[in-house]
């Protein structure tokens, strides 16, 4: 998927059904591909994952953008209670 150096890298679920060493792999390529400046996104119910690489935390809730996060700056619970709407989460920035 980088032939032709993309400037972005689209990934979803890249961890789904994989073992922690796998995991772990993976997650040290995305922050790779990071640091080499190629912007990446991806799309990933797993929160342990996207806190260990995310910038940014996007939510969307059936369809609709729920949540618009700084990762450094938000918990866990937060993005639940935007992917829920248990509480309303920092609304996004339409």
């Amino acid at each position: 998927s980088l032939l032709g150096e993309p400037r972005v890298v689209i990934l979803d679920e890249p961890t789904a059904a994989l073992g922690v060493r796998q995991t772990a792999m993976v997650l040290g390529l995305i922050k790779r591909l990071r640091e080499e400046g190629h912007a990446v996104v991806v799309v990933s119910h797993n929160l342990a994952d996207v806190f260990e690489v995310a910038d940014r935390i996007f939510v969307l809730r059936l369809g609709r953008a729920a949540g618009d996060l700084d990762a450094s700056k938000t918990s866990q619970e937060e993005v639940v209670g935007a992917i829920t709407g248990a509480t309303g989460g920092r609304e996004a920035e339409r």
